[in-house]
């Protein structure tokens, strides 16, 4: 089977990290009706962003998953069953499945964050082992499905996000105070010395009218 990056769309991402969770967290109704996959697409908590997706869209997500061979339905009962079939496709081991499940599911974590609430798919021995299969996923000859962002102002852990629905796009972050001199024309230091000058000629006439106010009252200054 192809090994080739997909590019999904956040509800099928949403479809993909649901099954994986339930495969693990609920193995007695796995694989998952419609029904319940819809559910599970749509719960308000462990979910971020929280979506709100019916029956139709998560069939045309299923539709999608289903050529890219990510997933696999069967039929069980009165109703069509769906599974997810990620380690095949990619060649991952169960552990990396449940990093990428949860980053779907929650959005970029830091790998403390990862052990925590992959806790219920896979316990981690540390954090150290999180890094390790983090480190593998994005470091893939197939394709990185994983990677690592830039430090958040104030943060002491790097955060990670999949790939899967293509690479993040990062904002460089400037502050003023670090921002060049070069940087500003003549025009914005000419409007900044108005501004100056404008403040100036307005605390000039506040204190001429206290003035007047303590003459009215005859309070000495």
């Amino acid at each position: 089977m192809t090994t080739t990056l997909p590019i999904l769309s956040l509800l099928e991402t949403r479809v993909l990290g649901v099954l994986a969770e339930k495969q693990r967290t609920v193995p007695d109704s796995y694989p998952l009706t419609l029904n319940s996959l819809v559910s599970g697409c749509n719960q308000k908590s462990a979910r971020d962003p929280v979506i709100e997706a019916d029956e139709s869209e998560v069939l045309l997500a299923l539709d999608t998953l289903r050529g890219l061979s990510l997933i696999v339905e069967s039929s069980g009962g009165r109703a069509s069953r769906y599974a997810h079939n990620i380690e095949r496709v990619q060649h991952i081991p169960t552990q990396s499945t449940a990093l990428i499940a949860m980053l779907m599911l929650r959005g970029p974590q830091t790998a403390g964050e990862l052990r925590l609430n992959c806790e219920r798919l896979h316990k981690f021995a540390d954090i150290s082992s999180v890094e390790s299969f983090l480190v593998e996923l994005s470091e893939r000859a197939a394709g990185a499905l994983v990677v690592e962002l830039p430090r958040q102002p104030g943060s002491r852990e790097n955060r990670w996000m999949h790939l899967l629905s293509g690479a993040p796009v990062i904002e460089a972050r400037t502050s003023f105070s670090s921002a060049p001199s070069g940087d500003i024309s003549v025009s914005e230091i000419a409007a900044l010395k108005a501004n100056v000058a404008k403040h100036e000629a307005e605390i000039t006439e506040l204190r001429e009218l206290v003035g007047k106010l303590y003459a009215e009252l005859g309070i000495s200054k």
